[in-house]
């Protein structure tokens, strides 16, 4: 098979998936409204699968800062940060991260996917381990790939098989990277931090947090998972994403470690990267401001996301095990999710559609990430459309 067959078996496989022409994957959203409606060919639809949480895309405070930094800096850094892309901006976001979490240093990178890239390809190299959640995101499992490390899993949320695994390891353990994720995106469900915290302190373990769906969703000012637990202290490394709750692209990494500043020398994934637009840069300072300071924020869109999990529940799909911005419903099969995606959008409700390898266990799931600008009607509307798929395409 040479490397266009590959291609062509990828297609084939999609397509065993899939029915002929039914664009469920990169759907093209013609017009942007507000944080909750857009324009798909010619149908107004209320958008459910992004991950806006806060609802903070169209803040004024964040498109003024966006324009002013256009207008004062251009719209590109054209350079690295090791080259000519460290902007005041840039440095002043970066002392803002370390503030808002109360570590001594903080990273910024062009995008999420990067931030996880390069903090573990930096940690971890050959000879060491990377030990990780087995629902862990694909950037998580990227990182690992590139730095060389042995990469284990344990079972999701396990730290009994988390601790089995580290005795395994013996002496190895203090060459272990263990990694876990505050909120999974695929059901929405919180790591069980205090656990995972005791297990790595008992065999001297170092632990990455990746922040990214919990960002601006739990705790007093959003910092997550760890203030939601208050178990700060026990995390060596924080990564998260500007593109869920602060609506821009890029990433970060935070720590109370002196160390974590060395991976400016020698994490490719920053050193070979132009850095982020003085645009992107700016509007994402003024929307971690409003992070800051959103409790009534995160109270309605908790408020919204039980309104949502509770009506579903209600009607008798299989959900995932908590309450959250992400309520996803679980399928038998590709065509069951498909159908019931498929639906929604004839109703003008636009969510995600998830099929295996993603889905856990082999399953499939349409996902719904809710947020704060999202109104009860709206919610309403879509849980009743919920109930009406439910016996018209046979799940009951």
């Amino acid at each position: 098979m040479n490397l266009l067959d590959k291609l062509d078996a990828a297609a084939a496989l999609r397509k065993a998936q899939l029915p002929e022409a039914v664009g469920a994957f990169g759907i093209p959203i013609e017009e942007v409204y507000s944080s909750t409606e857009a324009r798909i060919g010619e149908n107004r639809v209320l958008l459910f699968g992004t991950n806006n949480y806060l609802g903070l895309s169209f803040a004024p405070e964040c498109l003024k800062a966006a324009h002013e930094a256009i207008d004062n800096e251009g719209t590109g850094t054209t350079g690295s940060r090791m080259a000519n892309g460290s902007y005041f901006g840039h440095r002043e976001l970066e002392r803002e991260f370390a503030d808002f979490y109360q570590c001594r240093e903080s990273i910024v990178f062009t995008t999420g996917y990067q931030a996880n890239l390069g903090t573990i390809a930096g940690l971890v190299g050959p000879g060491d381990v990377a030990l990780i959640d087995g629902d862990s995101h694909a950037s998580i499992y990227d990182g690992c790939t590139l730095s060389g490390a042995d990469v284990i899993r344990f079972r999701h949320n396990d730290a009994a098989d988390l601790d089995k695994r580290l005795r395994r390891l013996g002496d190895r353990s203090t060459v272990t990277l263990i990694i876990a994720e505050g909120i999974y995106s695929m059901l929405g469900d919180q790591a069980s931090l205090a656990d995972i915290i005791s297990v790595k302190n008992k065999y001297n373990s170092l632990l990455l947090l990746d922040e990214a769906h919990s960002l601006g969703v739990l705790g007093d000012t959003g910092q997550g998972l760890v203030e939601k637990t208050g178990m700060m202290e026990g995390v060596d490394f924080i990564t998260g994403t500007f593109s869920k709750s602060l609506c821009s692209i890029g990433g970060f990494c935070v720590s109370n470690h002196p160390q974590l500043n060395q991976l400016r020398f020698i994490s490719h994934p920053y050193i070979f990267t132009a850095s982020p637009s003085p645009a992107t840069i700016a509007s994402t300072r003024a929307a971690l401001k409003l992070l800051r300071n959103g409790t009534k924020l995160r109270e309605q869109l908790w408020k919204n996301a039980h309104q949502l999990y509770s009506k579903m529940s209600e009607i008798g799909y299989k959900l995932g095990p908590e309450p959250g911005p992400i309520v996803a419903a679980i399928l038998d099969n590709p065509k069951q999710a498909l159908a019931l995606w498929q639906g929604l959008l004839e109703y003008n409700i636009y969510v995600n559609l998830i099929l295996p390898p993603a889905a856990p266990e082999n399953k499939s799931l349409v996902r719904c990430s809710i947020n704060a600008a999202h109104t009860s009607e709206q919610i309403q509307y879509v849980g009743e459309t919920f109930a009406k798929l439910y016996t018209e395409i046979g799940l009951d």
